[in-house]
């Protein structure tokens, strides 16, 4: 019998990323990942019961990895230094919020899942205390309005990534011009 190829969990967890934008959630399968990693699916369910499964501790790698990122951004001084932080890291790797879609999909059909479940809420957690405490910081310096509340403000900075690029501008400029809609508002006043 010929010997197994092992696999890292960063090979695992690369390749699953690329699965998923290519195919999406109801595409992925073990079996295409096993393929892309050429081994056999036997080598994949030893460790998971199932796709699910595989995918729910994907997502926690992934927003791990995400919040360790977004925490680095606090060590800049001064609001505006956080901002532009921000505003590159956001927009750097958009695919991690087609990810977030896909990884809501996920249905809880073990105590694994669940955990995992439980494990993004609590990163969810404290994704929302670091950016309340950026947005305070803005408020601290007077940059940004006392009167509008934190999650508005948090929730048109994230939902900028969704707005879509349909000019086909290059990606900077576009990034730039949103940063100004943000910052400096629409009016020509």
């Amino acid at each position: 019998m010929a010997r197994e190829r092992k696999f890292s969990n960063e090979e695992l967890y690369q390749t699953t990323k690329q699965l998923l934008l290519q195919y999406g959630y109801e595409g992925y399968t073990i079996t295409l990942l096993a393929n892309q990693l050429d081994v056999s699916r036997a080598a994949i369910y030893k460790y998971y019961d199932n796709k699910e499964e595989l995918l729910s501790e994907y997502m926690v790698y992934e927003f791990e990895s995400f919040l360790s990122k977004l925490e680095k951004i606090s060590e800049e001084k001064t609001f505006s230094d956080q901002f532009n932080a921000l505003f590159a890291f956001i927009f750097n790797d958009m695919s991690l919020y087609q990810l977030r879609e896909m990884g809501m999909q996920i249905p809880t059909v073990n105590k694994t899942i669940a955990k995992n479940k439980q494990k993004l809420s609590e990163i969810h957690k404290i994704l929302y205390t670091s950016l309340e405490e950026f947005i305070q910081l803005g408020k601290q310096e007077k940059v940004i309005r006392e009167d509008i509340p934190s999650n508005i403000v948090l929730g048109l900075i994230f939902q900028t990534v969704n707005i879509p690029n349909t000019e086909g501008m290059p990606h900077q400029l576009w990034v730039e011009k949103i940063k100004e809609v943000v910052c400096h508002g629409l009016f020509a006043i």
